[in-house]
């Protein structure tokens, strides 16, 4: 059943017009569109608006700590849920049967009384939504949206004035769900780059020097000092509480002795030193000066080393009905990424949706002769060697 048929069943009675047409038919063949098409389209915008709903609750469940609690997979009813987790029982049971509804959850006994019934977390959902670890664990992208929703009236204006909103306005939720999302990815990195061999002889050689340009929380910092015991690696980033957090986190893994985070401007890294390899993992798009960066890398990578970008894996070409990549990158451009280069004077405004093309014409205005692809793809992303 359409929305349409939903609407016109709820309306039938009242809804009949002189001619003995329905209201929903009139405006259906306004303007000479399809009636099935018309339905079709509603029906999707429908399903994105549930989709949203989806997304929000979900971003509900990790900050609660609801998901954490359910994954014991034992079954909760909603006053165990909020007093395991110190919330409120009524909203908790509002919660519980949402997700149920919308068939995130199973309600062991869907006919006992409200107060009674049982709420179970799947175990192939555990990995998705309560397992920070898991190269699964989706659920801090809903948070990412939250963030942008609650600077809504910011965007509306940037977008009427072509002003921005600035990475540190989009606060906690955006800064702490990027580095959540990402860490399972970094962790797994090292053992994909040692599949490149010049790559892996660079950052095992006793003493190396490598850059970590867009470190952020630091977790890819961590992931390659962890993998290479030899490597010295110095993060750079321009967020003062990132870098904060990012010394807490090396500090909290034992490697402040050769890990160490500036808070700089990447367009001068080469004022730092003298690299054996320069990493950006996934910030190169969201930089308002993306040339200047390329520049500082290449006035400071030593001879003989290496410089690898990061990026987002989207398709070498614009097409209509992209896929789900481009989709979801398209996404977070629109609300954050954009926005967040336009906040800066003079900005490339590159968005999320950086193309291998737009890449190649970077790196050529920073003086590099090419680019080539030496990961094809690595979760949403692709390794880049500029040569």
């Amino acid at each position: 059943m359409s929305i349409t048929d939903i609407r016109l069943d709820a309306s039938r009675e009242d809804d009949i017009a002189h001619d003995g047409t329905h209201a929903g038919e009139r405006s259906a063949d306004r303007g000479g569109a399809d009636a099935d098409a018309v339905d079709a389209f509603a029906d999707r915008v429908l399903g994105a608006v549930l989709g949203a709903a989806e997304t929000m609750s979900i971003h509900l469940g990790t900050q609660l700590g609801w998901y954490d609690a359910l994954a014991d997979g034992s079954g909760h009813t909603a006053a165990e849920l909020a007093e395991s987790t110190g919330t409120d029982a009524r909203y908790a049971r509002e919660w519980l049967e949402q997700q149920a509804a919308y068939g995130i959850l199973v309600a062991d006994e869907p006919s006992e009384l409200p107060e009674e019934r049982r709420f179970t977390l799947p175990a192939h959902a555990v990995p998705v939504l309560a397992d920070p670890s898991s190269l699964a664990f989706t659920a801090p992208l809903a948070r990412m949206f939250a963030a942008a929703g609650h600077r809504m009236p910011e965007l509306v204006e940037a977008y009427r004035t072509g002003g921005g909103v600035s990475w540190e306005d989009f606060g906690v939720h955006a800064r702490e769900s990027q580095a959540e999302a990402n860490k399972p990815w970094f962790e797994a990195m090292p053992a994909t780059l040692a599949d490149t061999p010049r790559l892996h002889d660079l950052l095992s050689h006793p003493g190396a020097r490598v850059a970590d340009v867009g470190m952020g929380l630091g977790w890819s910092s961590l992931a390659l000092a962890q993998a290479y015991p030899n490597l010295r690696v110095e993060g750079v980033d321009v967020d003062t509480a990132s870098v904060e957090l990012a010394r807490r986190h090396a500090a909290q893994a034992g490697v402040s002795d050769r890990v160490v985070f500036h808070e700089q401007d990447a367009a001068q890294l080469d004022a730092i030193g003298t690299f054996d390899a320069i990493f950006a993992f996934e910030c190169l798009h969201d930089m308002p000066h993306p040339v200047e960066v390329l520049s500082a890398m290449r006035r400071a990578v030593r001879p003989g080393g290496a410089v690898v970008i990061m990026d987002e894996a989207v398709a070498d070409d614009f097409a209509p009905d992209a896929g789900p990549a481009d989709r979801l990158m398209y996404g977070f451009s629109l609300f954050i990424c954009l926005p967040d280069g336009r906040s800066h004077p003079h900005s490339a405004a590159t968005g999320t949706v950086m193309r291998p093309d737009t890449l190649r014409r970077y790196a050529r205005e920073a003086g590099w002769n090419d680019v080539r692809v030496i990961v094809p793809e690595f979760g949403f992303w692709r390794f880049y060697e500029l040569l």
